[in-house]
Formats: structure tokens, sequence, C-alpha cells
């Protein structure tokens, strides 16, 4: 009697393949083949930028760090001279007042930027079908060529007949002279920079617009007014977007130039001192242009670079306690 036995891989001395992992599928030849043409294709693409960074950002970054070390006037080459342009700004005292200049300048600007944006943005959205219109009327500012504001500036906050002392004066209130005391310089750069904050208004707004509605909707049931809504609910959900507006503004302040150097530089003015509105970079501007002192002025950009490099990354790691990500765990 003979009986059909089954037998298995195992009792017939074959060891089972181990059965694949479900980390993903294997890749074939043929796809990894596509994955390469699909890259050169995308470097084909991206080439312009690619070779519009290196030769227009990469190689003057570079070779400013080679200019700096050098004594460098345009009209004659290069000469090495080491380390004696940083020793000079070391000892320099217009870098100090420039960097002074820049910093409180900074610390005035980005606050105030910052609470205007977020305030006419919190308006704007409670505008309705009229939001549009003022979200252009708000923007067409910044479309203004900063020379223009920059003469703007000298017409409106002049001390004797500007419109803005004008104004002032209708409640009583004695105006400063913005452009002429070095006091006031500043404050007043710093008024007008406010001319501009359409951008930021924009931003705040779309990230306004995405706030969860019931987010509000439970808060108003507990009983929350707009300002414990503002500031539990509101702020923490674009504390994202918050900080990007600081960041960016943060680095264009260090960098201001136009407006200042067209009002007070720019304009042949010669009978009060402009030191209060000499910023960094337009103390860079004219060591590099005005007194064709490339070298140094290399030097000072490289400064300029590592004082903005540092000052971002200190608000990157506080900003790890403040900003809040949606989907992120605390």
């Amino acid at each position: 009697m003979s009986a059909s036995t089954s037998t298995t891989p195992a009792a017939a001395g074959r060891v089972p393949r181990p059965a694949r992992r479900s980390g993903g599928p294997a890749r074939r030849p043929g796809q990894r083949a596509t994955d390469r043409r699909e890259l050169r294709g995308a470097l084909l693409f991206i080439s312009p930028w690619i070779v519009g960074f290196l030769i227009f950002t990469l190689w003057p970054v570079l070779y400013s760090g080679y200019l700096s070390l050098t004594d460098y006037d345009v009209l004659t080459d290069p000469e090495f001279v080491g380390l004696e342009n940083y020793e000079q700004m070391a000892q320099d005292p217009k870098v100090r007042l420039a960097l002074w200049n820049t910093f409180y300048y900074t610390v005035l600007h980005v606050p105030s930027l910052v609470i205007v944006s977020l305030g006419l943005a919190l308006l704007l959205n409670q505008a309705g079908r009229s939001a549009g219109f003022f979200r252009t009327a708000f923007f067409l500012p910044k479309m203004t060529p900063p020379v223009a504001v920059g003469i703007l500036l000298l017409l409106l906050f002049n001390g004797q007949n500007g419109l803005i002392n004008m104004v002032l004066g209708w409640f009583g209130i004695d105006g400063p002279n913005w452009t002429t005391d070095p006091d006031w310089v500043k404050p007043g750069l710093v008024l007008m920079s406010l001319w501009a904050v359409g951008s930021s208004v924009i931003i705040l707004l779309a990230a306004l617009r995405g706030v969860p509605q019931e987010l509000y909707d439970s808060a108003r049931v507990d009983g929350a007014g707009f300002w414990k809504q503002t500031t539990k609910i509101t702020l923490p959900m674009i504390s994202g977007t918050v900080f990007f507006i600081v960041v960016v503004n943060t680095i264009a302040s260090f960098q201001t130039f136009t407006e200042a150097y067209t009002a007070f530089f720019g304009s042949g003015n010669t009978t009060y001192s402009n030191d209060a509105a000499l910023f960094y970079v337009i103390y860079l501007f004219r060591q590099a242009f005005e007194f064709l002192d490339m070298g140094y002025a290399s030097a000072l950009a490289w400064l300029l670079f590592v004082i903005i490099l540092a000052v971002t990354v200190v608000q990157l790691k506080v900003s790890k306690r403040f900003v809040f990500y949606e989907g992120e765990d605390r």
C-alpha cells in the first residue's frame, strides 16, 4: 500500500528564503536609470541658477575674503597685508559708531515693524470683503523707490515746516528737529521705515487665515474675549511666521542703507553732522566707493557677515522656547 507523503522544504533539506522586509520595494535597474535621467533633467533645468550663484554670489564672497587681507584701491593690483585691515577696524572709532547706530536702529525698528504689521494684519483679518482693497493699499508703499523715500523723509520730518511737526502742532506738541537733532535722527528713520510694512502685513495675514476657526469657537464657548484669544491662540499659532518676520527684518535692518544715505549723505548737506545716521553699510559703502579702499571695505563686509550670522544663530536658539510649529511634540 503506497501512501503519498508531503515533504516540506526543511524536510527536503532546503533552507527557506527569508521573507523580504517591508521597508519598501527593491529598486530595479530600470528604475535606477530613470532616477538618474530625472536627476540630470532637474540639474539641467536649475543649471542657470547654479551658474549664476557660482559666478555672481559664491565667487564674489570668496574673493572679498581674499581682498580683506590686501591693500587694494582698484587702480593697482592687490597687495597682501595679512590682518592689518582687521587690526585697523579694531582701532577705528567710526566702526564703533556705525555699529552702535546700526544696533540702535535695529532694536527700535524690528519690534516696531512687527507690532504695526501684526496690528494691521489683525484688522485686515476682520475686514471681510474689503480686505483685498486694503491689502493692495498697504502694499503699494513697498513699491516706492527707496531713494524717493529718503527724499520724502526730509520733506515730512523737516523740523521747521515738515508735515509731521505741523500735525503735532495741531495737538499743541512742539515736534523735535527730526533731521538735525542726533537724538531724533534714528527714531525718525524708524518711523519712516514703517511706511513700507505692507509685505509683512500680507505674510502675517496669510498666517492668520490659516489658524483653525474651531479653536476660536471653542474659546468663545469658554468665555474667552478678543485679548485672550489673541494671546492664547493667535500668537502661538502664528509664532513661526512672526519669527520669520523678525529674522528677515533683523537682517534687513543691519543692512539698512538707501533711505539714510539719500537723506543724510547723498544730498550734499554739510550744515550739520550726520554721524547719527552713519550706519554700518553706509560706512562700508563710503570706504569702498568714495575712498576706494576695497580691502578695508571687504574686511568690514566680513565683520558684518559674522555679526548677522551670530545674531541669527542666537535667534534660532531662542526660538526653540517660544515658537510653536503645528504637529511638533512639546
